[in-house]
């Protein structure tokens, strides 16, 4: 006779949600991350919480470098993180603390202050909120980050974990994939492990913006952020063994740059699908929508741009980015995305350039050649104007403009102190 299916008896502080497919659990000694995903009526948990930097978790990153509140000093091997808060504890084991927490048949949601990781007992100042609903064997998860940092300094973009996921030794081969025809079925790819020393993950572009952690069978978990195609992962440890509290260890995180102003609200939201590598393929496909091509109006946030050699009006975004040009080579830089250049050969730009007459250019990425440089990219004169001009980029005019294109940027002209770019929208057409 079969053995029936068993479920492990639940720990104290941990809050579940099952469906009936799949069940999901939230630690509140943890600050509400992710400490349980498994089908239900199983004990195959996929998550690893070997110590309190794993889990699925949020975490964020800013300046300064290192961060020492107060003269408190981190510990040395994690000091180039920066100011590094999040959502399960800090590395010498203290714990973030939940503010308030709740379940039903529904959903789980969860609100805590969390810990900085390099720092022994240092809380951030800020919030953390998640929410998580199941639909089938996925976990939709919604995660907030609200900051009220006494420190009001803009600090330039860092690459944000959205989120950090975490999973056991069996769970070893990294699938996803990323060649450039996405959502046509092609061959997908196993990324390898890196050697180290040295930084111990790859990095790839994630063009169907999904990646998964899977055992020798090709079952486990799915990892999909809707529009995001910098992700980044790995293995660590011996593959194929141990449970989660365990050392081996996948990692996945889609990744994007982002500036995290003193008093932002910062949202995103991601998919963690329980299945064979097939039919995580499958869900992600469902889920994602026609590719349009990229149209930033900044209306209420920046939309992912960020800047090198510049910083913007700061938080809340009203309708425009206002971006200081008073430094030397300024740059407002994009957010990864892929689309084909075929679909948009036009570039509009709704802008008034509030200085000295100059010259700006525009630059773009492909996925063949995945960096900025002179040859992809286009001049074009701008006024000094206090009034918006739409200016009308004819991309297509370029031979470097092919292919599928990654990224975009905006070099203005670099004035005077004082003297500023408003834009209100940046669009393919």
């Amino acid at each position: 006779m079969q053995t029936p299916p068993t479920t492990p008896p639940a720990e104290p502080g941990v809050l579940y949600l099952d469906n009936g497919r799949v069940k999901i659990g939230i630690d509140l000694n943890l600050g509400g991350a992710i400490t349980y995903f498994a089908p239900s009526g199983t004990d195959r948990n996929v998550v690893n919480s070997h110590d309190w930097g794993r889990q699925i978790q949020m975490s964020f990153y800013s300046g300064p470098t290192p961060f020492a509140p107060n003269g408190k000093q981190p510990k040395p091997e994690w000091a180039g993180l920066g100011w590094n808060p999040i959502q399960s504890g800090d590395v010498f084991g203290n714990r973030a603390r939940v503010l308030e927490s709740r379940s039903d048949r529904r959903q789980l949601s969860v609100r805590s202050i969390p810990m900085h990781w390099p720092l022994d007992n240092e809380p951030s100042e800020c919030t953390f909120e998640s929410t998580i609903r199941l639909d089938g064997p996925v976990a939709r998860v919604v995660s907030r980050l609200v900051n009220h940092r006494v420190d009001k300094t803009q600090y330039p973009a860092r690459d944000q974990e959205l989120p950090a996921v975490y999973t056991n030794g069996p769970y070893y081969h990294l699938m996803t994939y990323q060649g450039d025809e996405p959502f046509t079925g092609g061959a997908l790819s196993e990324i390898q492990r890196m050697p180290s020393p040295g930084f111990p993950w790859a990095g790839w572009q994630a063009t169907e913006n999904w990646a998964a952690l899977v055992d020798d069978s090709g079952w486990g978990l799915g990892v999909y952020h809707p529009g995001l195609t910098h992700f980044i992962g790995g293995f660590s440890g011996t593959p194929g063994k141990g449970g989660p509290k365990d050392n081996p260890t996948g990692y996945i995180a889609p990744v994007q740059v982002e500036i995290l102003d003193h008093d932002i609200v910062y949202e995103y939201h991601y998919d963690l699908i329980l299945g064979t590598v097939a039919e995580i393929r499958d869900y992600v496909r469902s889920q994602a929508a026609r590719r349009a091509t990229p149209d930033y109006r900044f209306a209420r946030d920046r939309q992912h741009w960020h800047y090198d050699n510049a910083v913007d009006g700061g938080w809340p975004i009203r309708g425009e980015i206002v971006v200081g040009v008073d430094q030397a080579n300024p740059q407002i830089v994009g957010p990864d995305c892929f689309f084909l250049a075929a679909q948009a050969p036009k570039l509009r730009i709704e802008a008034a350039f509030r200085g000295a007459p100059g010259t700006a250019r525009v630059y773009w990425k492909r996925y063949d050649a995945p960096t900025f440089a002179p040859k992809r990219s286009i001049a074009f004169p701008v006024p000094s104007s206090r009034g918006y001009t739409t200016y009308m980029i004819p991309l297509a005019s370029s031979p470097e403009f092919r292919g599928a294109i990654t990224g975009l940027r905006i070099d203005p002209p670099g004035w005077r102190p004082g003297e500023s770019i408003h834009i209100r929208r940046i669009a393919f057409e």
